[in-house]
């Protein structure tokens, strides 16, 4: 078991180091200079006269930030914030705000602040962030303890895969369905075993939710191909289309319908073979099709519920798409792409989580009952 851990872990360590280095290297320009930094907005002039609260009587702001990050930390400059009375696009800002910046020059080197064009991209957001997390991970150790720690590192891993190889391997033009499979096996893995511990409950788990990430793949293509999904469902994806248009959008889409239903899976999977590993623990000798079948009739409570949650999570969302409807006419609603999307990831998630229950239940019937009996037999 501890050597199963430590090849697991090395390997993980592998890909997400790869990948980082693979990622850094690709976004070196020689040729020119542009930096993230943070400032903090020094002072604040105006286009007219008089300051007011109100974006709309200003055009322009006129900003001095004081650069506190980097290589030029403690240098002021001056930068224009436009207003264009937009909410969804500009930043009213204040002295006193920490601003994220982006720092552009032409020369590959400069050596002094006068060489760099310095803009305010928006407000420094990241300090709600941490503490909110801080507030998450206080909760998750006082409350789950030890398993509490367990599940954190697990999230940490997922994270780190998510960022260090599915986003450097879909950059690489590797198919996002196969990358997220990947990613999605490997956390499905650290989560089970480090959460439940190296057993036919967990083995039962992983199976499971792999079985399901493979159907649920299938569904989320098959719904692209007959719904006619180009994959662009935001602002966000024209974006990154204006930069990298070789890749391919309805992969992505794909691989974020199976993500999006990977945490549910795991839940759903967990539960049941928990659940049946339990009641064999109470009867050994119910039979594989008795568990089986307490297994199903667990899975039909919890599906209720789950299914549920994943539709709300989507309509969460997705608010301003369900308060549009009021506002068209429902069949050209529906018919939309980024709503016939959101409602195609919500079920192929939702189907998903309906066949886990078998899967699981009956991976989990078969491995407790051949633990045993392997048991009986020594």
């Amino acid at each position: 078991m501890k050597t199963f851990f430590k090849k697991f872990f090395l390997f993980i360590l592998l890909l997400t180091t790869i990948s980082a280095i693979a990622a850094e290297n690709t976004e070196n320009r020689p040729d020119t200079y542009t930096k993230s930094e943070e400032g903090i907005v020094k002072e604040i002039n105006y286009d007219y006269s008089e300051k007011t609260d109100n974006p709309e009587d200003i055009s322009k702001q006129i900003v001095t930030v004081k650069i506190i990050t980097g290589e030029f930390k403690g240098k002021e400059k001056l930068t224009d914030n436009m207003l264009t009375g937009n909410p969804a696009y500009e930043v009213f800002l204040k002295e006193g705000d920490r601003v994220q910046l982006v720092l552009e020059s032409k020369s590959p080197k400069p050596q002094h602040i006068d060489e760099v064009d310095v803009f305010v991209t928006d407000v420094k957001r990241v300090g709600t962030i941490y503490l909110y997390s801080l507030i998450f991970i206080g909760f998750l150790i006082a409350i789950g303890r030890k398993k509490g720690l367990l599940s954190l590192l697990s999230i940490i891993i997922t994270v780190l895969l998510i960022f260090l190889v599915f986003m450097p391997l879909v950059l690489w033009n590797v198919s996002p369905i196969i990358a997220a499979l990947i990613i999605s096996i490997l956390s499905t893995i650290a989560t089970m075993y480090l959460v439940a511990g190296y057993n036919s409950k967990s083995n039962a788990a992983v199976l499971g939710t792999i079985l399901s990430l493979i159907f649920a793949s299938a569904l989320a293509l098959i719904s692209i191909k007959l719904a006619h999904l180009t994959g662009f469902m935001g602002e966000e994806s024209v974006f990154l289309y204006t930069q990298r248009p070789d890749l391919s959008f309805k992969g992505i889409l794909a691989a974020s319908m199976i993500i999006a239903a990977l945490g549910a899976l795991m839940d759903v999977s967990i539960s049941i073979a928990s659940t049946i590993n339990e009641i064999h623990i109470t009867d050994r000798k119910l039979s594989i099709v008795e568990l089986f079948k307490s297994g199903m009739n667990v899975g039909r409570d919890i599906i209720g519920t789950m299914s549920n949650t994943l539709i709300l999570v989507y309509l969460g969302s997705a608010m301003p798409l369900v308060l549009l409807a009021s506002n068209i006419d429902s069949g050209k609603f529906f018919n939309l792409n980024q709503v016939a999307g959101e409602i195609l990831s919500a079920l192929t998630g939702s189907i998903s989580l309906l066949a886990c229950v078998p899967l699981t239940a009956i991976m989990a019937s078969y491995l407790v009952k051949r633990q045993q009996n392997k048991s009986d037999a020594n």
